[in-house]
């Protein structure tokens, strides 16, 4: 056994006002170098790696268009940023980057794939998490999933990284996303058989995985796919918009969804923002969400949409985006896709009485969900908070183990749920 040593040290004076606002100011600046480290870009993932002519996107959905090696893999795993071929929502040829990494041991050719998907991180093009040095750290579960010898796969979703505008919550665009980052994964392992594998995703990116298990059999039937995990996905967007999404950090996910569904498809933002707030919704719009310095940056820039901007009282009633929101609901899954659903009750983003009723609808239609409810939990922690239950639930997928069922234990339906 290692034993200690301790050394009294000498008697310290009592500090001053200066010394401790020198202390705040030092504190105040490591915490600006580790943004700045976390926050900045590779060097290597220059404009070249993402820049795509018609000669580079021809080929079929999810195969590779270029890989490199990434700085600081986890231990014992090799990591790589890649571009991949996906399809666009005009049914046109795109491309998609994202983070593959697999262990350094193992059988490639049967190695399990788990894809994630990631929560919002921004609808700017340097939004992409590819680009973040702290990535790694923001795949809830990484380390668990690599020891147990998955390979695992990240997806930007498009527009994030590569051209284009990131088209935020729509479900279609980011289900084959997800299944042709599967896709460029089985290509790496250089997979010839049936590739297993899972998905898990938290918020947008449970929203991702869910549309990814709705896509799965008739987009990708090359691939298997054992189960979906989702951490406090977004799910019916209509009640999202109209009460949380309103909620205080809710205000911010309702603009960037506006911005970027008014350029996806094409129509006028100032018929549905007060004019006074558009520009306020151009600056939450060109902002990233990585580490706690820009959530509380996001606040800052977001009190001008404290009060009201929208100019109709609810989103849900206008047109066309009622139709929008309802089109980018997930609808449920294929029975025999088991379910993992973590949801805090702590929620103020995604409310758990939203996430509640969607896993009362799959177990109405027979799915087996594991619905796993955390108290004292917010949005943003619980992919955390809840990663060794869904790494758990993955692996036990993958070794053929019968889907636990947890719908007989779902809190009755309280009035005006």
């Amino acid at each position: 056994m290692t034993r200690h040593h301790f050394i009294e040290p000498p008697k310290q004076r009592r500090p001053t006002a200066k010394d401790t606002i020198r202390q705040l100011m030092a504190y105040g600046l490591l915490a600006l170098a580790l943004w700045t480290l976390f926050r900045s870009p590779s060097a290597k993932a220059g404009q070249e790696f993402f820049a795509v002519g018609d000669v580079d996107l021809a080929g079929r959905p999810g195969s590779i268009i270029r890989s490199e090696p990434m700085p600081f893999s986890p231990p014992d795993a090799s990591a790589f940023r890649i571009l991949y071929r996906s399809v666009g929502l005009h049914g046109e040829p795109i491309a998609v980057s994202g983070v593959f990494i697999k262990p350094s041991t193992g059988n490639d050719a049967v190695r399990p794939v788990v894809a994630w998907a990631h929560p919002t991180s921004g609808v700017a093009t340097a939004c992409a998490p590819s680009l973040s040095r702290g990535v790694y750290r923001q795949i809830q579960g990484l380390e668990q999933l690599l020891q147990q010898g998955f390979a695992v796969v990240a997806t930007d979703y498009p527009g994030l990284g590569g051209p284009g505008v990131h088209p935020y919550l729509i479900g279609e665009s980011e289900g084959r996303a997800v299944l042709d980052s599967v896709r460029a994964a089985r290509e790496l392992l250089a997979q010839s058989s049936p590739t297993q594998f899972a998905v898990w995703g938290h918020s947008q990116g449970g929203q991702a995985a869910l549309y990814a298990g709705l896509l799965a059999r008739s987009y990708a039937p090359e691939l298997t796919l054992e189960g979906i995990a989702a951490a406090a996905p977004v799910t019916d967007l209509a009640t999202l918009m109209r009460d949380d999404f309103a909620s205080s950090g809710g205000k911010g996910l309702t603009a960037l969804t506006l911005w970027s569904w008014s350029r996806v498809f094409d129509i006028k933002l100032d018929k549905i923002v007060d004019p006074a707030a558009i520009s306020t919704v151009d600056t939450l719009a060109g902002g990233c969400i990585e580490t706690i310095f820009d959530f509380l940056e996001r606040r800052i820039e977001e009190r001008p949409l404290s009060k009201d901007f929208l100019t109709v009282t609810d989103i849900s009633a206008a047109q066309p985006w009622n139709d929008l929101l309802k089109q980018n609901s997930p609808g449920v899954l294929p029975r025999e896709v088991p379910v993992f659903i973590a949801q805090g009750l702590g929620d103020g983003i995604v409310r758990p009485s939203v996430t509640i009723s969607y896993v009362r609808q799959l177990c109405n239609h027979g799915t087996s969900v594991d619905f796993l409810a955390v108290s004292k939990v917010g949005h943003g922690f619980i992919a955390r908070d809840t990663a060794r239950e869904a790494v758990r639930w993955i692996g036990d997928r993958f070794a053929g183990a019968i889907a636990p069922n947890t719908c007989a234990q779902l809190p009755q339906p309280q009035q005006g749920d």
